[in-house]
């Protein structure tokens, strides 16, 4: 029944259509019986036999197999949603975090055999603590036996998250109690109470497991171990004494009536994992370095997310002039949105459609727009979410998540203004420094935790806590200082309940959003590599970088390439006078008149803007003319620099009040 049942589950052809009480587990005989016969005509790319009915879910593979051929095969079938499965190729596969140490040599953290710290099909990790390492079969095993209500992982205990992992890694977990709870009377002798005395010398004419309610026959088990016991009469207990060690208790403890401390103190735990980590440095770069070079950059796993988008359906988006925001709003919330299909952008007024151009001038204006929207404060380029109760309300954190991620894949500009805290919380990954002031911005709440932190009295201490007394009780954080250094914890609690608990929700919401096609796991598997994407605030361009992105096309014929050098060079010198401000035109704005956009896309431009030149009799009238659907500059042939200048100041100027009439219209 159970091999059946997997066959079902991982056939592509066979869905759940009936109730868990009908057919087999759900799935129809007759839906069944159509499976056996579609798949009898597939032949397996193992075994080579016919009958192979479970195929990879990636839509262009046609790659087949047998359920057990699959397996030895290693493919990965997935246990939930639609039971997808995925081909060696296909499979999805882990990455480990730069920041994450590894102690090597490692073990296996379910069957402790020792283990090499490198990601494989047999090998995977835990995604959130990094630290614990295991064996596909070991952690399989451990998931039947702990099953959906105990299955977790071994070293943090992390449940949801790990579950989420295992189950995206081809893990199955049973929906039912832990094997051990399932066992008749597996706890039985749980319910039975020590009774028996165990003094050199009983007095109990009863015996050794005589036992009375009260009095001096009742045995009082050992508080520390309660596996031995004494009548009280027989180790000379007074009937209110309730406290007895035995011998081998007392001599672990010295004597001493506690159990003894494991560490002294909070600061030397802390000391002693900084001394681990230091030691174990040097082996983990090299194990963080081995997994980066492995891993696909940003840009290769954006333009893999890419391909899901399809490019004969798309949906239409019409800018007004409400803005990119609210206009993205009208489609993401249509009934018959889906993120799978294009985007085809139309600006109101503007009778050239280039759909390319547009969906990046539109991307373009969104991400702005969510930047400086509502549901972000702080400083320009490191903002923290807000808690916006309408924004709540509306949901409109999932819908900036998903907006931001459909950015990315649609080649929009990178969101370079998330801080480094939103980033790390957002993503799960490791707190690489402390939360500071600086990451709140110029805020009324920031002043006075500022004046907490800068405090330099125990009486400017308490005054600042008064100040901020309503916050404080707010937060959980109100409470009697005794000392000056208190005030460091204080702080820590207050920036670690604005940050992050008071948003937990948007939070949520907003991780939901980033959901969209896939990318947040794609982030989470690697959040560092793509850090750059979302925290750094964007370079400032250079004419060296203008120039690098543009690649010149020259003619074959001799003389008009000579002259076309001539032209280039008058190019470069043209951006370095943008640069260095001889110019009434800046970097941007060039970069706006050739492409749209005045940053690279994070997956880059398509195609790669380009130059060519043409050529006239009379050419002193020739304007650059701008093709931004091929993100091509068609720049005029002339016969000074200065008047190369001005025509270009001038074509750029124009471009730039067309804009800016159509932003006010």
């Amino acid at each position: 029944m159970m091999k059946t049942m997997h066959n079902n589950l991982m056939s592509s052809g066979v869905y759940q259509r009936g109730q868990e009480d009908e057919g087999i587990h759900g799935f129809l005989v007759e839906d069944i019986k159509r499976e056996v016969q579609r798949s009898s005509r597939l032949r397996c790319g193992v075994c080579k036999k016919k009958g192979a009915s479970v195929g990879c879910s990636i839509r262009r593979c046609r790659k087949t197999v047998h359920l057990p051929c699959g397996i030895k095969e290693e493919f990965v079938f997935q246990f939930t949603g639609l039971f997808p499965s995925f081909c060696r190729e296909h499979r999805p596969t882990q990455s480990q975090a730069l920041l994450s140490p590894i102690c090597m040599p490692l073990s296996c953290s379910v069957c402790l055999d020792t283990i090499e710290p490198v990601l494989s099909y047999s090998v995977l990790k835990c995604p959130c603590c990094h630290s614990s390492w295991f064996h596909r079969d070991c952690v399989q095993h451990q998931a039947y036996s702990a099953a959906l209500f105990f299955f977790k992982c071994t070293i943090c205990s992390n449940k949801e998250q790990f579950q989420q992992e295992m189950l995206r890694m081809g893990i199955h977990i049973p929906e039912r109690d832990a094997s051990w709870e399932l066992e008749e009377n597996a706890y039985v002798e749980l319910l039975q109470v020590y009774q028996h005395c165990d003094a050199l010398k009983c007095s109990c004419h009863g015996g050794r497991q005589y036992s009375t309610r009260v009095g001096k026959w009742e045995i009082v088990r050992c508080k520390f171990c309660g596996s031995r016991g004494t009548h009280r009469e027989c180790s000379s207990l007074k009937l209110y004494e309730d406290r007895w060690a035995c011998v081998d208790c007392i001599s672990a403890v010295n004597g001493d009536d506690a159990l003894p401390k494991l560490r002294s103190s909070r600061s030397e735990l802390m000391k002693e994992r900084r001394s681990l980590k230091r030691s174990s440095s040097f082996r983990s770069s090299l194990v963080r370095k081995r997994s980066s070079m492995q891993a696909s950059s940003p840009r290769e796993i954006l333009c893999r997310l890419a391909r899901q988008i399809s490019l004969v359906q798309s949906i239409p988006v019409v800018m007004k002039g409400d803005g990119a925001f609210k206009a993205a709003l009208r489609f993401l919330r249509h009934p018959n949105f889906t993120p799978y299909h294009g985007l085809a952008v139309r600006f109101t007024g503007d009778e050239q459609c280039h759909n390319s151009e547009n969906l990046r001038r539109f991307m373009w204006l969104l991400v702005n727009e969510i930047q400086n929207s509502t549901l972000f404060e702080g400083p320009e380029n490191a903002k923290n979410l807000m808690l916006n109760s309408q924004a709540l309300r509306d949901d409109l954190y999932f819908d900036a998540g998903c907006l931001l991620a459909l950015s990315l894949v649609h080649r929009g500009p990178p969101p370079c203004f998330f801080s480094r805290a939103l980033y790390q919380t957002l993503f799960h990954s490791q707190q690489d420094s402390p939360l500071t002031l600086q990451v709140l911005g110029n805020t009324l709440f920031a002043a006075k935790v500022k004046m907490i932190k800068d405090a330099e009295s125990i009486e400017e201490l308490k005054e600042a806590i008064f100040s901020a007394s309503e916050y404080l009780e707010v937060a959980g954080c109100l409470r009697k200082v005794v000392s000056l250094s208190d005030k460091d914890m204080l702080v820590e609690d207050m920036l670690n309940f604005h940050l992050v608990t008071r948003v937990h929700l948007p939070l949520q919401r907003f991780r939901e959003g980033l959901k969209t096609l896939g990318l947040f796991d794609q982030i989470q598997m690697d959040p560092e590599a793509f850090s750059t994407l979302f925290c750094s605030p964007p370079h400032k361009i250079s004419a060296d970088s203008v120039a690098n992105l543009f690649s010149v096309q020259f003619s074959d014929d001799e003389d008009k390439k000579t002259k076309e050098t001539r032209m280039a060079s008058f190019w470069k010198q043209y951006l370095l006078e943008c640069e260095v401000g001889k110019s009434v035109t800046s970097l941007e704005e060039v970069l706006i008149f050739a492409t749209s956009v005045d940053v690279e896309p994070a997956l880059g431009f398509s195609p790669a803007p380009s130059i060519s030149f043409q050529h006239s009799v009379d050419s002193v009238d020739l304007l650059p003319q701008r093709q931004p659907e091929k993100n091509h500059l068609l720049l005029p042939v002339l016969r000074s620099y200065q008047l190369f200048k001005r025509h270009m100041e001038y074509a750029v100027s124009a471009y730039r009040m067309q804009e800016d009439s159509l932003a006010i219209s």
